[in-house]
């Protein structure tokens, strides 16, 4: 079969499927039960592993009672450093895009608190559980180092994902001196750690030298190439399954000790082996949000435009690995000012290493961005939303390039408009409600970029006018399926109840990483050009047959839609595709493609999404307490595939932006390194009661550049612009202006600014 690429395409009507809100394809399964999440699978023979963690932060392992644990009826082994078996890579090496150094009992150091230090495997999952209680740990401890005070401060060579630490642009000590207005500021940030509702889980079994495992991935072809070489077998003898996922948020897309032990655990034994973390322990070795402070000084003429931004963030990272938060990024693509300067340093503390959460680097930073915006038009006196659009960039202004696409002003206008911002008085403290609560109004830019992983997808045209439609894509409760379908079923030409969708297994094509809001971009490109792929074969088969009403058309002579191919000079001759196939004697056609934007694009054009948010606080003035009563957030997010699933995940970004601004933080013992709200009883996140009214609006947005779709994402827009957006309501509401998160109302009754 030739390269698809080789082949004319014909053309295919978008929009059939794409842009309705059809109802999530895997919806009924969950709510049903039916949904087989990785912890449901249960082989047979399966034994339990349970990992035992550290009490301590810092410090060595100086005994375990080995023997006593396997006393216990019911376990089977006891894996500790002095037996475990080696593995192919070093655990403390980085490996692949997401690299990071794992704890794999390779030592008996420890460097952070709930640290693995031994795997109990067992009959039952109440025996595993208590083999490992009853190994009693005893420590050589150190003292532990959990405060930015504490830590040992160092210049990291990257921040994020590899991207550079520091930026510059323009004279920022002119930009400085020459402004009228001026804010200097400092904004901190907490550690926040994933809760999702599905923790992480492993299910392994060997067979020979072939490795089956269930768990939940966001990566899925490219975590199986890591697991498989941790174990030194080749990549395709591993089969990694996830078809469902209960939240990932970006810890489900990196390597982890406990996965690790869990294979070797089912390796050893020659059984299956199911680990499943608990809860307290989903705060230590998968991942988090590390704590930042951020200084930020803007520089601001007599009529309100920047003249000088300086964004400077610290962020905590774990002792042994690098992952910091990029934070102050947030100021290099929204705001138009001739300098900007950005800078990033890091603290090494004893936890465990953060990594990509939620909008990482864009949601601290730009809550931090976002306020001391707020604070520079009050310097200005000027109203918030006039001092944005005064400061409004028409070119990304770190990189003088154009926009791919920027409706931001109409975000601005029709975000502004729904909550009503014109009757804003500019001075805090001015709006009461009938029960005598401080009511305040904020807002804040959204923004979040649009990258696009490499992506594979195939498609099979059957003769009974269906089509299969395959990528290893993963659905964390996006919608990805849905969406995916929908965009298939448009390069196809057919009805998306004609389209049976396979994913979630590392035997697919490659679907690219489910992240960076980039896999709906990824995936649905790779998809979209292998139906077109498919069409193109078919077409050349009906264009080429004398008995077809289309012979002698070309390739780039039809048109597919509705299950037919049309001729494009003259609709009267078409044909379905189940008689072209029929008439040649194939049962089938296939098509593959992949997800790739142009490079010339990609080089020439600056890609986001943008948006704005609009937030109502009330606070009782005598408790300091929080209600945030309405959040109207508008975005433009190129084509929208499905509208009811967009404003689902805005939905979910928008609250999370509550979570931020006013519940999330890890609390951490000084004295024992330990985090003492390591539960979802200690670690605040909203629940129903504290979700205000949200509306979120879709606007329209053509780019023509992004890809050949037009889409862009919205999984983590909505968080970026909300924090800021809650925090710059109650400093309307109270005129405190409260700068380390999240805001709790302590922080509102002690300050000598809020009066009763």
């Amino acid at each position: 079969m030739s390269d698809a690429i080789t082949l004319p395409a014909p053309h295919v009507r978008l929009g059939s499927s794409s842009g309705q809100p059809v109802t999530r394809r895997d919806g009924h399964l969950k709510v049903t039960g039916a949904a087989t999440y990785a912890a449901d699978n249960h082989p047979a023979g399966m034994l339990y592993a349970v990992i035992a963690v550290s009490t301590i932060a810092r410090g060595r392992v100086t005994s375990l009672d080995v023997e006593a644990a396997k006393a216990h009826p019911g376990v089977v082994e006891v894996i500790t450093p002095a037996n475990r078996p080696p593995l192919s890579l070093d655990p403390d090496e980085k490996v692949g895009l997401f690299g990071f150094r794992i704890d794999a009992l390779q030592n008996d150091r420890v460097r952070y608190a709930r640290q693995p230090i031994a795997l109990v495997v067992a009959e039952t999952l109440e025996a595993a559980t208590e083999g490992a209680r009853l190994l009693s740990p005893t420590y050589e401890v150190e003292p532990a180092r959990v405060t930015f005070e504490d830590g040992e401060a160092y210049d990291p060579p990257a921040v994020g994902v590899g991207a550079p630490p520091n930026f510059a642009k323009g004279d920022i000590a002119a930009g400085h001196a020459a402004a009228t207005h001026r804010v200097d500021t400092t904004y901190e940030t907490p550690a926040q750690y994933h809760n999702a509702m599905e923790p992480h889980a492993m299910v392994a079994e060997w067979n020979g030298d072939h490795l089956t495992i269930d768990t939940p991935n966001q990566a899925i072809v490219m975590s199986r190439a890591l697991f498989a070489g941790y174990f030194g077998i080749p990549p395709e003898n591993v089969l990694l399954r996830s078809p469902f996922l209960g939240g990932g948020f970006g810890s489900k897309a990196i390597m982890n000790g406990p996965y690790i032990l869990a294979i070797l655990a089912a390796r050893m034994m020659q059984r299956p082996v199911k680990m499943v973390l608990p809860r307290d322990q989903m705060f230590g070795p998968v991942g988090h949000r590390g704590a930042t402070q951020q200084h930020l000084r803007l520089g601001m003429d007599a009529e309100g435009h920047l003249t000088a931004l300086e964004h400077n963030a610290v962020a905590t990272t774990s002792t042994f690995d690098d992952f910091i938060e990029p934070a102050a990024n947030a100021s290099h693509n929204l705001y138009a000012s001739p300098a900007i300067s950005t800078r990033h340093g890091g603290v090494r503390v004893d936890i465990g290493t953060p990594g990509p959460m939620r909008a990482p680097g864009e949601a601290s930073g730009s809550a931090a961005l976002e306020c001391a915006i707020d604070e520079a038009a009050l310097a200005c006196g000027i109203d918030p939303l006039e001092f944005r659009l005064r400061n409004y960039s028409e070119t990304d202004p770190a990189s003088g390039k154009p926009f791919s696409a920027k409706a931001l002003r109409e975000c601005y206008a029709e975000g502004a408009k729904a909550f009503g911002w014109a009757g804003r008085p500019l001075s805090p403290r001015q709006m009461k409600d009938v029960q005598g609560r401080l009511v305040g109004w904020g807002m804040g830019s959204a923004m979040f970029p649009c990258p696009m992983f490499p992506a594979t997808a195939r498609a099979t045209l059957r003769s009974d006018g269906t089509a299969l439609v395959e990528t290893a894509g993963a659905d964390m409760g996006q919608g990805a399926w849905t969406a995916l379908a929908q965009i298939a079923a448009d390069g196809l030409g057919l009805d998306v109840e004609r389209i049976e969708f396979r994913s979630g297994t590392s035997d697919l094509p490659d679907g690219g990483v489910a992240g960076g809001s980039g896999h709906t971009a990824s995936a649905g490109t790779a998809l979209h050009n292998a139906g077109t792929d498919a069409i193109a074969r078919l077409a050349e088969i009906a264009t080429a047959d004398r008995k077809s009403p289309l012979f002698g058309a070309g390739n780039a002579g039809v048109e597919a839609r509705d299950g037919r191919l049309y001729h494009r000079g003259d609709e009267t001759r078409s044909e379905s595709y189940a008689d072209i196939l029929a008439r040649s004697g194939n049962a089938s056609v296939e098509g593959n493609g992949t997800g790739a934007r142009d490079p010339k694009d990609a080089e020439e054009r600056a890609m986001f999404s943008h948006g704005a948010v609009f937030a109502e606080v009330k606070v009782d003035p005598d408790l300091g307490q929080v209600m945030v009563t309405r959040l109207v957030g508008a975005f433009a997010a190129g084509r929208i595939i499905n509208p009811k699933l967009a404003r689902s995940q805005l939905y979910g970004g928008m609250i999370w932006g509550v979570s931020f601004a006013l519940h999330e933080e890890a609390v951490h013992d000084r004295r024992s390194g330990r985090i003492m709200n390591a539960d979802l009883a200690g670690y605040h996140i909203p629940v129903h009661a504290d979700i205000p009214d949200m509306q979120a609006l879709l606007i329209h947005e053509d780019d023509p550049y992004v890809n050949v779709l037009g889409v862009k994402g919205v999984g983590e827009i909505g968080v970026t612009g909300t924090v800021g957006a809650i925090a710059n309501a109650i400093w309307h509401a109270t005129g405190v202006r409260v700068r380390r998160f999240p805001i709790t109302l302590d922080k509102l009754i002690l300050d000598p600014g809020m009066p009763a």
